[in-house]
């Protein structure tokens, strides 16, 4: 069976990050999909210097780690910098490099020295082939619990390309392997200072991330993405999570 990576882009507020960790969590469990919970507390990497960066690094960690003790799930969330590798490792259970980081040394090297696991986000500038590299710079730390995403690379300036080859060059280095279908969409760069997305194809790019044995699943999901403070253009909608997954269920079947 895959696992789950799900969740909001960043969390907006309370009650509604707690609604939709639940729901997913009640259609992970009515389908024994292991599940990871993910939202951002903070957006670090917005386009334009007004856009939603996120309610203040404390509150947004405390969020996440009752959403974990009240669901008894793990949760994750991005890190920018060593210093909130320290800070968030004391609330989630695993720590994301995002894309854009994901060669920066002193991060990963930091993220080897605590004991979360660590989801590295593949950039969309990197090679299957040196992702081997990252993993080396956290395990040199002791740290094996390592996994890698896939997510797309750039295919000129305003758009990506999910090459399916790389699934099974990466898990040859022995780390789990996790397929982000909501990343893998976006249309960055553009001119109005807001990524876009081609949403309609999630379905398209998890199936074949699952016929080519992806051990985990990532994606973003809201109940109204049109009203998103944070990627809603590439978010799947909440109530289309469970058909998804139950196809995605009969693929694996069909496959292992």
């Amino acid at each position: 069976m895959f696992f789950l990576i799900a969740g909001p882009c960043v969390i907006e507020e309370e009650e509604q990050t707690y609604d939709i960790a639940k729901e997913i969590f009640d259609i992970t469990q009515k389908n024994n999909i292991p599940f990871i919970f993910k939202a951002s507390y903070k957006k670090a990497n917005r386009t334009r210097v007004n856009s939603f960066t996120g309610l203040g690094d404390e509150k947004g960690l405390e969020i996440l780690k009752n959403i974990s003790t009240k669901l008894n799930i793990p949760v994750t969330t991005d890190v920018h910098s060593p210093e909130e590798v320290f800070l968030a490792s004391k609330y989630v259970q695993m720590i994301q490099i995002p894309a854009f980081l994901c060669r920066q040394t002193e991060i990963l090297i930091a993220a080897g020295q605590v004991n979360n696991f660590v989801n590295i986000k593949k950039g969309q500038f990197c090679s299957a082939e040196s992702v081997q590299f990252m993993i080396e710079k956290i395990t040199s730390q002791g740290n094996e619990k390592v996994m890698v995403t896939e997510r797309g690379n750039s295919f000129g300036y305003q758009d990506l390309v999910v090459d399916m080859r790389n699934i099974p060059i990466m898990k040859a280095f022995g780390k789990n392997i996790v397929l982000d279908v909501t990343h893998s969409l976006q249309r960055p760069n553009q001119e109005h200072g807001v990524s876009g997305g081609t949403p309609e194809f999630i379905e398209t790019i998890a199936c074949a991330g699952i016929a080519t044995k992806v051990n985990g699943i990532f994606l973003e999901t809201h109940p109204n993405p049109k009203n998103a403070l944070s990627d809603g253009s590439t978010m799947l909608p909440l109530g289309k999570l469970e058909s998804l997954l139950l196809k995605l269920k009969s693929i694996r079947k069909a496959v292992i």
